[in-house]
């Protein structure tokens, strides 16, 4: 099942870059870089009863 990865692809394109024109592909890739701890730690997901990934893991 591939929905998890989807619904991250999805969350990033609205989130981060939708729109946004960048000049360099470094500029891209810090972005992305900075996304990932964010989606994790602090961007809310319904799916786990808007909590965080981290959040969800630390109280299963």
């Amino acid at each position: 099942d591939n929905a998890a990865m989807e619904s991250f692809f999805k969350s990033m394109k609205s989130d981060v870059y939708h729109g946004v024109r960048f000049d360099h592909d470094r500029e891209l890739r810090r972005v992305i870089h900075d996304y990932i701890p964010y989606y994790n730690r602090q961007r809310l997901h319904s799916s786990l009863g808007f909590q965080s990934p981290v959040q969800f893991e630390l109280s299963a």
